[in-house]
């Protein structure tokens, strides 16, 4: 399923915060209201890519919230998992006190709303960007073996964010502080008589 261009499946379930205390009712467009979201699901506690990429979204999390925008981790496993594996050690295994919350989707639905669990057990690595206005503006899903780009991640939400701000587009391989490109057909030519051999 395609999410993009469609409200972001809403969802309440128990998760754990960034303190490490246990939000019974962790809503997500009620937690998000206002803001950019990355929305982004794991296999499971206790695995081997998923640590790499927790923590990685974690050592970034200043750059998603100077952005403003909030990062939510989702996997089919309980708070109680969640909370055991933020209090483990990194060097035994653990992902330390990452600073945003994990989400418990035990029934497995808010996998199943976004269309990324696979053979009913384990949800794939799907990253979903959300607007200010709760809509799903980009999707990527990996699978399992694969892990993800969490600077790719905050590329995207630049993007989005430029777009917003300029009116613009942004071409192939574009980053923050590069020149956008205008959304016509001569402002197709002149971007590409500047830029295509460098693309």
């Amino acid at each position: 399923m395609v999410l993009v261009g469609k409200q972001a499946p809403n969802f309440t379930a128990k998760a754990v915060m960034a303190d490490n205390k246990i939000e019974e009712n962790f809503n997500l467009q009620n937690y998000i209201k206002g803001k950019y979201a990355i929305l982004f699901f794991y296999p499971l506690d206790f695995t081997f890519v998923c640590p790499s990429e927790i923590i990685s979204f974690h050592n970034h999390i200043e750059e998603f919230k100077t952005r403003n925008c909030e990062v939510i981790g989702v996997s089919v496993d309980s708070h109680f998992s969640h909370l055991a594996w933020k209090n483990t050690p990194i060097d035994q295994g653990g992902i330390g006190q990452v600073g945003y919350p994990l989400v418990a989707d035990l029934t497995k639905s808010i996998a199943r709303d976004y269309d990324v669990l696979i053979g009913e057990s384990v949800a794939l690595r799907g990253t979903f960007l959300i607007d200010k206005e709760g809509i799903v503006r980009h999707q990527v899903i990996n699978d399992l073996p694969l892990g993800r780009n969490i600077e790719e991640a905050i590329r995207m939400l630049d993007s989005l964010q430029f777009t917003e701000k300029h009116g613009e587009v942004c071409p192939a391989n574009w980053n923050k502080g590069k020149e956008g490109m205008k959304a016509d057909a001569a402002g197709v030519a002149n971007y590409l008589a500047k830029h295509a051999e460098a693309l």
